[in-house]
């Protein structure tokens, strides 16, 4: 069996790329409900939650990471959340944040 050896800025480099990585998805629409020009906004429980073009659409046009907080609209159509134009995501997965206004 032959084990092959990765050099160590080589795991360094890889290392660093991934961390940058994880971090800018992490911080991807992470805002304050305060500066939500509507008021509403949602945190994300699922691992990754896909953004779709439509409610129940098929096209993926973005993804959100657990815990993430995403400004949205307070609007709700079929289980999904406008998050803006084009935009929506599974409502199931992203509930208002605690004193958020996403109306009923």
């Amino acid at each position: 069996m032959t084990i092959m050896a990765i050099s160590k800025p080589v795991l360094f480099i890889g290392g660093g790329l991934a961390l940058i990585v994880v971090v800018a998805i992490s911080g991807q629409d992470r805002e304050s409900s305060a500066s939500s020009p509507t008021g509403c906004q949602v945190v994300v429980t699922a691992d990754v939650l896909n953004a779709r073009d439509a409610p129940g659409g098929q096209k993926i046009v973005g993804k959100y990471v657990k815990d993430a907080k995403i400004d949205a609209q307070p609007v709700v159509e079929n289980g999904f959340r406008k998050i803006a134009e084009g935009k929506w995501v599974s409502a199931e997965f992203a509930p208002p944040v605690e004193g958020a206004k996403c109306g009923p």
